[in-house]
């Protein structure tokens, strides 16, 4: 999106995005620490951020025009896309997101765990680093990812180039898994702690007879 700016009766024309598909992991993070600052510093910052203009310029920018850009800007992020692409593309290289959740290995979950647990916000690179690896087999829409093996510093700097927008719809679907995994986790460990309880009182009623 263009944004034209007057100046001492000279018109310059200036970048903005266009949607909040634009807006990349790395740049998304910066948006969020952003949120502990004043409204007018954030404000300047997020057109910063989001837009060519020169800090000096920001500064200079009419208040009512500042609120135009900033309500755009809000209006973009409502709009954005909630659909979850499982397959995205980062410097050409196609990375999968993990094809099953239910398959994920012990060690996967612990390092995501790990990362959820010392904040999620500064480590979303390193979530979606083990979320999504590089496709090695693909027929259609079935894929096969790299297997994982816990090195993911290389893997999460690219990340940063990642979408926010997916990156937004990814940890959506994410926490719906883990909390219906969770639910379904302790309704089982609740099953199985009630027949094993079972089992031991037949065990002793058993041994109590066997004593009479």
């Amino acid at each position: 999106m263009k944004v034209k700016v007057n100046k001492e009766g000279k018109k310059k024309t200036y970048k903005l995005i266009n949607s909040w598909a634009d807006v990349t992991l790395e740049t998304w993070g910066k948006l969020i620490d952003l949120e502990s600052g004043s409204k007018a510093t954030e404000a300047a910052e997020t057109l910063e951020l989001l837009s060519e203009m020169p800090k000096k310029l920001i500064g200079e920018l009419p208040l009512k025009d500042a609120a135009i850009l900033m309500a755009m800007i809000g209006e973009m992020q409502k709009q954005q896309d909630t659909v979850l692409s499982k397959v995205i593309e980062i410097d050409g290289v196609e990375y999968g997101m993990h094809p099953s959740l239910d398959a994920i290995t012990l060690g996967e979950f612990a390092d995501l765990e790990s990362i959820i647990k010392d904040g999620l916000q500064k480590n979303l690179k390193e979530m979606m680093a083990i979320l999504f690896r590089p496709i090695i087999e693909r027929k259609d829409e079935a894929y096969t990812i790299e297997a994982y093996d816990g090195d993911i510093t290389i893997r999460a700097e690219a990340m940063k180039k990642m979408s926010a927008e997916q990156v937004q719809n990814t940890l959506v679907f994410f926490w719906n898994f883990v909390t219906v995994f969770l639910t379904v986790s302790q309704s089982f460990l609740q099953e199985v702690a009630a027949r094993m309880k079972e089992q031991q009182t037949e065990t002793l009623q058993k041994s109590g007879d066997g004593s009479e």
